[in-house]
């Protein structure tokens, strides 16, 4: 397996004394992954003498992610993911048009045995709030906001809603191809097309916590290179 190629300090957004809140790639693990050489965690402990990383987010899921310096800061921030009172702000490119306008999603989730997960009474009470934040021709791009924080939770409520993820095949979402919008597009010989992105279209774009002293901060994690070449296409293709 081979080690991150990616500097930690070039991910930070914010640091304190107590936390540092990074944005986090897409394809890389929050904790450690058997099929992977590097995680999240593995590079915090490169530049930190205990790390510890207070929430998990998705493989391919890109953004803002928070590391605790010390326990303490670590036990603070558990404590209010555990009393919902972190604001979490993730944004989504959804296939279809969609019109939320702060749209509860109240569905429980149950884990299954195969890494993902279902709609299911026996599951965990999930919450989740939607807000369209802008309309495309065949996209949207939709701001969610879990209350809770169980696995595929967002995927799984914008299934239900019939707004899969773009580029989550999971749970029914479909690749980018640019060929949909271009009329003009046109592949080598003997290629075949690949997906804009190759992910679903996921990013945890903002994090809103209380500091150890109290103070609340808002932390927002600028778009990775991949998820601004897609709304780049579908603006562009709203002219």
């Amino acid at each position: 397996m081979k080690p991150l190629k990616i500097n930690f300090k070039d991910l930070i957004l914010f640091e304190d004394k107590d936390f540092i809140l990074i944005n986090k790639p897409p394809f890389v693990s929050t904790l450690e992954d058997r099929h992977e050489g590097g995680n999240i965690l593995a590079l915090a402990r490169e530049v930190e003498p205990d790390p510890q990383v207070c929430h998990r987010l998705d493989k391919d899921t890109s953004g803002v992610l928070a590391v605790a310096r010390n326990p303490e800061a670590y036990r603070h921030l558990s404590m209010q993911f555990e009393n919902r009172e972190v604001t979490k702000t993730y944004h989504a490119v959804a296939d279809g048009i969609h019109h939320f306008d702060n749209r509860l999603m109240d569905a429980p989730i149950l884990k299954l045995n195969d890494g993902t997960v279902k709609i299911s009474k026996e599951g965990k009470d999930a919450q989740t709030f939607f807000t369209t934040a802008q309309n495309f021709k065949n996209h949207t791009l939709i701001r969610c906001n879990p209350v809770t924080g169980r696995m595929h939770q967002i995927r799984i409520h914008l299934a239900l809603l019939k707004a899969p993820i773009t580029g989550d095949e999971t749970y029914g979402g479909k690749p980018f191809l640019v060929s949909s919008i271009k009329r003009d597009f046109h592949l080598k010989k003997l290629t075949d097309e690949q997906p804009l992105m190759k992910r679903m279209a996921l990013h945890a774009f903002s994090l809103e916590f209380a500091l150890l002293d109290g103070k609340k901060i808002t932390v927002e994690a600028p778009y990775p290179k991949d998820m601004k070449a897609l709304l780049k296409q579908l603006k562009a293709n709203l002219r």
